[in-house]
């Protein structure tokens, strides 16, 4: 019933990184309630602390507030989900543009290449 993991980064950053996801793509939104710490362990397959510090890292970030006696829910500032969408995005284009980079491609050759890709979409 556990979820897969990559072994090149801790669980909890990626289970952090999922719940952002789910955040961006609106599965999961301002105010919403997200699981318990002992729920969200047996849908991930993970022990306890590991989502412990998972909704740690989540109020670090500023996308998520433990309300005493209520459990953890997703922050009601829309402005800061806003401007995690963005930090997201941003994220995964430096990735990709310096993936290409490091193969050689040039700028207009990755614009090209970009803009020809959104064209089939």
């Amino acid at each position: 019933m556990g979820q897969e993991f990559n072994t090149n980064q801790p669980i909890y950053l990626q289970i952090v990184q999922r719940l952002c996801r789910q955040i961006i793509r609106g599965e999961l939104g301002a105010g919403d309630k997200l699981p318990s710490v002992r729920e969200l362990a047996v849908q991930m397959g993970v022990n306890p602390n590991t989502v412990q510090r998972v909704y740690s890292e989540m109020e670090k970030l500023g996308v998520a507030e433990t309300r005493r006696g209520l459990g953890t829910f997703i922050t009601e500032r829309e402005e800061r989900l806003r401007q995690l969408r963005d930090e997201l995005m941003t994220e995964q284009i430096n990735g990709f543009v310096d993936d290409m980079k490091e193969m050689g491609f040039t700028a207009p050759e990755i614009i090209d290449g970009v803009r020809k890709n959104l064209e089939n979409v």
